[in-house]
């Protein structure tokens, strides 16, 4: 299966990154996928009920079908922790998944998976292709500074790295009180642009410009985006905001060997 097959299948990023480097996001909906689900909130499937845990194997099993190896999965806190992976620590990533809401790897045929459903998925490579992250960042991991850690770990310079913002809740559907105003603007007081007022107390904030604002903050200032909503797009999407789903979309990125 090539990445270009899979664009017919799930989201294939538009980005201007070397060929070497792939991705792809799932959506909700395949013909070979019981509901697309890939986790529920652990990252390994065993501590699930038999039901789902079938399911969620099942899915994983094909997704594996569509990838060059097994993928390293992340047990998500939305934090800010990057997990570097390299040749001592692959081997226990992909046995226990990292406690980190991101992933960086210079590694060969090693996809980086992370589950998102609203929270906002980040796709970095450089320009040789020759390190690439990813990132889960819902406005808790934002706020905290996963997207500079995560750029800081993959040990080049800020400006030449490419940026991918994936599928998350839009800005027309992401009411937040303002505890997050406060949590950004403690960090840059300008983030206020990123925020539209609400009804009482409330605000609609926009993750894919508040994503922006964190990435061009540190020197990464070629960003690209999927420009699609979790939340109102229910024929493509989970969102847990709409449905308080437990289901969740995968989203992986990796380095292909030369001859993929």
């Amino acid at each position: 299966m090539t990445i270009e097959a899979l664009a017919g299948e799930w989201i294939v990023p538009q980005w201007d990154v070397p060929c070497s480097v792939r991705a792809f996001v799932t959506t909700r909906f395949h013909p070979q996928v019981r509901g697309t689900e890939f986790d529920t909130g652990p990252a390994d499937p065993d501590t699930l009920d038999p039901d789902r845990r079938a399911v969620v194997v099942a899915n994983r099993a094909f997704l594996a079908s569509r990838l060059p190896s097994a993928p390293v999965w992340l047990e998500q806190t939305h934090g800010r922790d990057v997990a570097c992976i390299d040749e001592k620590t692959i081997d226990a990533a992909r046995l226990v998944p990292p406690v980190a809401d991101a992933a960086v790897t210079r590694l060969v045929d090693v996809p980086l998976a992370i589950r998102v459903a609203d929270c906002l998925p980040v796709f970095l490579g450089d320009n040789d292709g020759s390190v690439v992250a990813a990132a889960h960042a819902g406005w808790r991991g934002l706020a905290a500074g996963v997207l500079e850690a995560t750029v800081d770990a993959m040990g080049v310079p800020p400006s030449t790295l490419r940026a991918w913002l994936g599928p998350a809740i839009g800005a027309q559907a992401f009411e937040v009180g303002g505890d997050v105003v406060d949590a950004f603007l403690h960090y840059d007081r300008d983030a206020r642009s990123c925020f539209t007022p609400g009804r009482e107390g409330k605000w609609m904030a926009d993750l894919q410009a508040l994503a922006r604002r964190r990435l061009a903050a540190c020197g990464v200032d070629r960003v690209h985006g999927a420009d699609a909503c979790t939340w109102s797009d229910a024929s493509r999407f989970f969102s847990w905001r709409r449905d308080r789903t437990p289901q969740r979309m995968a989203a992986l990125l990796w380095r292909a060997s030369p001859q993929a």
